[in-house]
């Protein structure tokens, strides 16, 4: 009977072994961690956004870089097929705003149940507290000059952390599923790349992705908890706009975050980080009151003035925003918090509003893998055949996951990658033995 070994047991990873078991192969999976499913656990706050529910045409927009390179993939095993496949196993979903699909209990454990109910189920043979160490090839001849395999997959080695022993097993078929660098506590340390480079693969430099920003601002560190529903983020670098869209913003102790935020953070990497690690100054703008025109909200503020004329103005405009704003609004329009309203001249009015349409802050940087929710770069796409997920240097290598460079925006996408990647990666490997 042949083998198929697929390294790392999280969402890519668990699928790639439910498909391949289907081939009726001995599938063994392998995961350092001691439970599967360890990030997916975490993931959107422990409830788990495990697809857009959207158009599959609409899915690839939201990728941001190599979405062709999901065209199989994607049409191989869809949010439909992946809703289906969590509904049959005992986890009934639902679709919230943004076509996000969760599941019904809020609790990503519902997810991971049902993914270790059908690996049971199917009977793949599940390796916990084991680290791969290497994986050994066998070179093969080329027999003329068109593209081909060099080396075809021959061994695992790995340790048992329990055991304390290395021991190695055959393999017809390996996947790697590793995941990326995010999230470390996770188990996400990269070693993906490693095992990838030395099977002669490259790898496009990596970088955390939808990740917060570090803001330079002290006065927004001081709004540390407030989270603003409904703003508009714009960011800009060198004056160019290179994102701008509406949603939910987090001030945290270092800058900011939130769904937004986070969006906003992979277009940032993408268009302005030429380098690993090396990030340009970029501006920040936040629009607080975005369903109104700059000219309709000044029109606001002075019926506001006019029916409060002999109020101090901390008193009139804590009815425009939460109580932590009211203490810095002031402070950023350049007006005393103690004057009344009867006496702010026009220019100050306007100047206030103009704060309020375009609230500016400065962007230093990112924060870490530790918080990147994925991670940017990876296996580079063009050495991995799109159609099967195999390699195209080392034949019954596949990849699956965030392993590979792909990433996408928030809202279920980057877990569709990984379920779609690891079906077809699974269903290629047990149907090419």
């Amino acid at each position: 009977m042949a083998k198929i070994v697929i390294i790392g047991g999280g969402a890519a990873g668990m699928m790639a072994a439910i498909a391949a078991s289907d081939g009726g192969h001995s599938v063994i999976l392998i995961e350092k961690n001691e439970k599967l499913g360890k990030k997916l656990f975490i993931t959107g706050k422990g409830r788990c956004n495990v697809t857009n529910a959207c158009e599959t045409v609409d899915f690839f927009p939201n990728v941001l870089e190599h979405a062709k390179f999901l065209y199989s993939a994607i049409y191989s095993f869809d949010h439909d097929a992946v809703m289906d496949f969590f509904e049959c196993a005992g986890c009934p979903l639902k679709v919230e705003r943004g076509q996000r699909v969760f599941p019904k209990s809020d609790h990503s454990s519902d997810i991971i149940k049902a993914l270790e109910l059908t690996l049971r189920e199917k009977g793949v043979k599940i390796l916990l507290n084991t680290e791969v160490k290497r994986i050994i090839t066998t070179a093969l001849e080329i027999e003329n000059d068109k593209k081909s395999h060099c080396a075809k997959v021959s061994k695992v080695v790995f340790f048992d952390k329990v055991a304390k022993k290395e021991t190695e097993i055959l393999a017809d078929k390996l996947i790697i599923a590793t995941g990326g660098c995010s999230y470390v506590l996770t188990g996400s340390t990269g070693d993906g790349y490693q095992f990838a480079k030395e099977c002669g693969h490259s790898i496009i430099p990596t970088m955390p992705a939808l990740v917060p920003f570090v803001i330079e601002e002290e006065w927004c560190h001081q709004l540390q908890g407030l989270s603003l529903k409904n703003v508009q983020a714009v960011v800009e670098v060198d004056r160019k706009t290179i994102y701008s869209d509406f949603g939910e913003l987090l001030f945290t102790h270092y800058g900011v975050s939130g769904p937004l935020i986070l969006s906003a953070s992979s277009y940032y990497v993408h268009k302005a980080c030429k380098e690993n690690n090396r990030y340009p100054r970029a501006k920040l703008f936040i629009d607080l009151k975005p369903a109104i025109t700059k000219e309709q909200l000044d029109k606001r503020i002075l019926r506001v003035f006019d029916e409060n004329k002999n109020k101090q103005f901390k008193n009139v405009i804590n009815s425009l925003f939460p109580a932590k704003l009211t203490s810095i609004m002031p402070v950023l329009a350049g007006i005393d918090s103690d004057k009344r309203v009867n006496e702010i001249t026009k220019e100050e009015r306007q100047h206030f509003v103009q704060i309020m349409k375009h609230l500016e802050l400065t962007i230093t940087g990112l924060r870490d893998y530790n918080e990147a929710v994925i991670t940017k770069g990876g296996v580079a796409t063009k050495e991995v055949s799109p159609s099967t997920m195999e390699s195209k240097f080392v034949e019954g290598l596949y990849f699956a996951g965030e392993v590979l460079d792909l990433d996408a925006l928030t809202g279920g996408f980057n877990l569709q990658i990984a379920w779609s990647t690891g079906f077809l990666a699974g269903r290629s490997a047990a149907s090419h033995i």
